[in-house]
């Protein structure tokens, strides 16, 4: 299960590394960007998904829907285990997967950033949002988990915060701030 786990977490990075090339183009990134490379022998590459483990499949689809207004895509079973694809409330171009069941080991649950750093392999999710303030302020609202306080980090021109799921998955909120 452990092997299984790093090989997760691996795959995991891989997929937001994949997810954030290929939306660096469809959003304004703040950045001056490469130009694309439709030639690359791999230029078919773009981002699709990103698969969150977690041990309660009812728990986490009400969580993600609730908490998040992320919307059901599609659900299916496999072996031992219950997934589903969910999507943001206004977007069909990021996904998460859910895969829940199964055995899995006890989760990370952090209440602090620097602390979370300290872990080698997956991290969190970046979720691009207009207003840090206003996302984290509803957040709250709904009873999330904040993890730190809200920054500002001159060497990318953003406003961040992060959050978590009920099972430890650090997500964090990013706002392009121009000065």
């Amino acid at each position: 299960m452990k092997n299984l786990l790093q090989k997760t977490i691996i795959a995991l990075s891989l997929s937001f590394a994949i997810v954030g090339s290929a939306q660096n183009h469809k959003h304004n990134t703040g950045f001056k960007m490469p130009a694309l490379n439709p030639k690359s022998a791999l230029a078919e590459l773009s981002g699709n998904h990103v698969g969150i483990r977690v041990p309660d499949y009812d728990a986490a689809i009400k969580w993600y829907t609730e908490k998040l207004d992320f919307r059901i895509i599609h659900e299916w079973p496999y072996a031992d285990e219950k997934l589903a694809y969910l999507a943001p409330a206004n977007t069909n171009d990021f996904w998460i997967e859910i895969l829940a069941g199964g055995k899995l080991s006890e989760p990370i649950v952090y209440n602090d950033l620097g602390k979370s750093l300290e872990k080698a392999g997956f991290h969190h999710i970046c979720m691009d949002v207009t207003s840090v303030d206003k996302t984290v302020a509803e957040l709250k609202k709904r009873g999330v988990t904040i993890v730190g306080d809200t920054f500002y980090l001159p060497a990318i021109g953003r406003k961040l915060a992060f959050f978590q799921d009920p099972w430890g998955n650090m997500i964090e909120l990013s706002e392009l701030v121009k000065k």
